[in-house]
């Protein structure tokens, strides 16, 4: 068992949190010979004012105002339910925020495992930053699409091709029927792609394609690099007719998206190229939830958070529950989650995205509404006649669902979506 220390105080299962309080909630898992309700008080101890014994600078007053109360408890499930007082952060500063409640406690030899589940973030916090500039709203409007979900695709291969090479697959991307096209998440600038030049011919073949189809389009180039540089690379695309910028919001860092998006008038697109390292062991780490409210609170308006059916991890629930939590104002607390209102921040529009491909647009579409960016690489570029194809067959499976006719009937007068049927089916 834990000898006396520090952290003994910590519990309070009678408290009841504040409006201004953030709760968080962990799924926390002893080392051998801790016990379940000494490690939960050592994170609350250990996140805030608390440390391994007892010390003789404190300051009594102020850490009485500062000390978080471990209020739930679920032994069985090896959860809990922290509230921090929100005098213990500095607000507009996410960095500081994390250091905090994800800093040292991860470290701890008490805890074999410690996941960050859940957060609440109170109103005073949630206004300390920008959130969304567009949201669904926004980017609906900048593409003129009212009501049906987007169509999205990623440039394929991910890298590899020149800039000539990658402008002409956006181009006929759009031209089949996809409303953006994307970069993937790890090109940037390389000898063999440049970013300005690439961003010029695509752009270029962005506004060939919207004359010819008469649809609004968007080019979501990633300007992902060291602070400065990615300031330098948006400030290129604003000035030179750029109308979206894509950054990788994990690898990046909290503080240069908050950079970023007190910079740029444009629409973000999140992705989240990296999450896995965090969210993907179900004992250890911090869910994409919590990933994904934070990156609400600083502001991106489009954001990766699975498809339940592709190719990436990522379970229904668990997918349902982060796009709720993006696109809906408000929350509920049940035994899994805790409760969240969102104010006047404006939600983020969720991207389906990683092995989708027309076959599953339905169950998508059915799983996770209108309000979607249903986003396919291998499944527009691998059509067995080529992107154009690819998109169109894209477009058609989201038509026919709309319509809500199945797609093996709106195959049988539609060619490309029956080809991509019967290659993927």
């Amino acid at each position: 068992m834990v000898k006396k220390s520090g952290y003994k105080s910590f519990i309070d299962l009678k408290y009841k949190p504040k409006k201004t309080d953030v709760i968080c909630q962990f799924k926390v898992t002893p080392a051998r010979g801790y016990n379940f309700k000494d490690v939960v008080s050592m994170v609350a101890g250990e996140s805030s004012v608390g440390t391994w014994t007892d010390v003789k600078t404190m300051n009594k007053k102020i850490g009485k105002t500062l000390t978080p109360y471990v209020f739930y408890i679920d032994a069985k499930n090896k959860r809990c339910r922290i509230a921090y007082p929100i005098g213990l952060f500095e607000l507009g500063n996410l960095p500081e925020i994390m250091s905090s409640i994800g800093g040292n406690i991860y470290g701890m030899k008490s805890a074999k495992g410690l996941r960050w589940e859940d957060v609440n973030i109170p109103k005073k916090m949630l206004k300390s930053f920008k959130g969304p500039r567009f949201g669904i709203k926004g980017v609906r409007k900048l593409l003129r699409i009212k009501k049906r979900p987007l169509v999205g695709t990623i440039v394929k291969p991910k890298v590899g091709l020149t800039e000539k090479e990658h402008a002409r697959v956006a181009y006929e991307s759009w031209l089949g029927g996809c409303d953006i096209v994307k970069d993937d998440e790890n090109l940037t600038s390389q000898n063999f792609n440049k970013f300005k030049k690439r961003f010029l011919l695509t752009t270029k073949l962005r506004l060939k394609a919207e004359k010819q189809t008469g649809e609004k389009k968007a080019y979501l180039i990633n300007c992902t690099a060291e602070t400065k540089e990615m300031l330098r690379r948006i400030k290129f695309v604003e000035d030179n007719g750029g109308n979206y910028i894509m950054l990788d919001i994990i690898t990046l860092g909290w503080a240069a998206l908050q950079t970023a998006r007190d910079f740029t008038k444009l629409p973000i697109h999140a992705h989240r190229a990296g999450h896995a390292m965090f969210d993907r062991d179900p004992e250890h780490g911090m869910t994409m939830e919590v990933i994904a409210q934070l990156a609400r609170m600083v502001g991106v308006d489009t954001l990766h958070i699975g498809t339940a059916y592709g190719k990436m991890t990522g379970g229904k629930e668990e997918v349902l529950h982060i796009e709720q939590e993006m696109e809906s104002q408000f929350t509920k607390r049940t035994k899994e989650n805790l409760s969240q209102k969102w104010y006047n921040v404006k939600p983020v529009f969720g991207v389906a995205s990683g092995g989708v491909y027309p076959r599953i647009v339905d169950k998508i579409i059915k799983f996770m509404g209108n309000d979607v960016v249903i986003q396919a690489g291998g499944g527009v570029h691998g059509h067995p006649q080529g992107t154009i194809a690819g998109a169109k067959a894209m477009r058609q499976a989201v038509d026919a669902t709309l319509k809500k006719i199945s797609l093996k009937k709106y195959s049988k007068t539609h060619v490309e979506l029956k080809e991509a049927l019967e290659k993927w089916g």
